[in-house]
């Protein structure tokens, strides 16, 4: 006899519980935002991704406008002044019309991306980077922390303590204005190895605790088969650590997304800084925060999908491989 399902336990009810939870929060928000007299600017938040610009022709003489073989020009006593008008610009004279200096002669509008976009571009970008340098220097200080040289696992084990133990942002400011200044590297750079290097150090914990985890007699059933120690960690040991600590992987790469965001207070135009030189020009500080915080959701929530469906991938595999 199953046994019978209490009502708090059942699903619909309980998604819309957490339903009516949230829109009860959301709505409480909103009336406390509506007493402060804010004046929300909605309206200006799609020419944060993409705007209109206008783009004038001014005449650099004064002259009479003219046209031949479809090129456009000025012509006055002292000769003929070509125009930089093709198809795409709207004429504001007719041909023949007497212009004066600085008179606008053609216009037309051009799409341009807001600062959003261009911020989402270079955060993308500087997580990309640091992501491959993360797993790089995880993957070989987790080999140094397993290996049977001291030497090795004890420059592992002091570049993790070191990396560990201190915050990110103070590491930004060291690798900015100590050693991108000594090597002379662009503060992109800097951006990239400050978040590759901490990240890479919970990496290399995260790789070792999950290479650890496999069962030693499968390295020892694979040297009795003649397989060498490398290939058996190549083709056997690394593929199953890679399953177990996947999980922790997508969540590392999600934290270094939401970390690249410090690198800001080191003048990189990424989305955090973005938003900030927004509220400063447009003082909307609502407006453009809850936007800048749903662009990041975007990004972590992507990675968390993509990292559920290798899950369910490997699972129905078995591993990695």
């Amino acid at each position: 006899m199953s046994k019978r399902q209490s009502l708090a336990q059942n699903k619909t009810l309980g998604h819309l519980i957490a339903l009516a939870f949230y829109l009860a929060v959301g709505y409480f928000l909103y009336v406390a935002a509506s007493s402060m007299n804010y004046e929300w600017k909605w309206n200006s938040i799609p020419k944060y991704f993409i705007y209109e610009q206008a783009v004038n022709v001014s005449a650099p003489v004064g002259g009479t406008l003219m046209e031949k073989e479809g090129k456009y020009f000025l012509k006055n006593d002292d000769g003929e002044t070509p125009l930089n008008i093709d198809s795409s610009y709207a004429l504001e004279y007719q041909i023949g019309d007497d212009i004066y200096e600085f008179d606008i002669i053609a216009s037309k509008t051009i799409t341009k991306t807001g600062p959003v976009l261009e911020g989402l571009w270079v955060t993308l970008k500087i997580s990309f980077f640091a992501a491959i340098l993360t797993f790089i220097i995880g993957i070989i200080t987790a080999l140094m922390k397993l290996s049977s040289y001291v030497f090795l696992r004890d420059i592992a084990t002091v570049y993790i303590t070191l990396v560990r133990g201190t915050p990110l942002l103070v590491q930004i400011f060291l690798f900015y204005f100590i050693v991108a200044n000594i090597f002379e590297l662009d503060r992109f750079v800097a951006g990239v190895l400050s978040l590759g290097i901490f990240f890479g150090a919970y990496m290399a914990e995260v790789l070792r605790g999950a290479i650890q985890s496999i069962d030693k007699g499968q390295l020892e059933a694979a040297s009795s088969l003649g397989i060498s120690h490398f290939q058996a960690m190549r083709y056997i040991i690394f593929p199953q650590a890679l399953k177990r600590a996947l999980p922790t992987l997508v969540g590392e790469m999600i934290a270094l997304v939401k970390d690249s965001s410090l690198v800001s207070v080191i003048a990189i135009t990424d989305l955090t800084k973005v938003g900030r030189e927004i509220v400063a020009n447009t003082f909307s500080p609502f407006e453009t925060w809850i936007v800048i915080a749903v662009v990041y959701l975007c990004i972590t929530f992507s990675l968390s999908y993509l990292g559920h469906i290798l899950e369910k991938k490997f699972s129905k595999k078995g591993g990695v491989a």
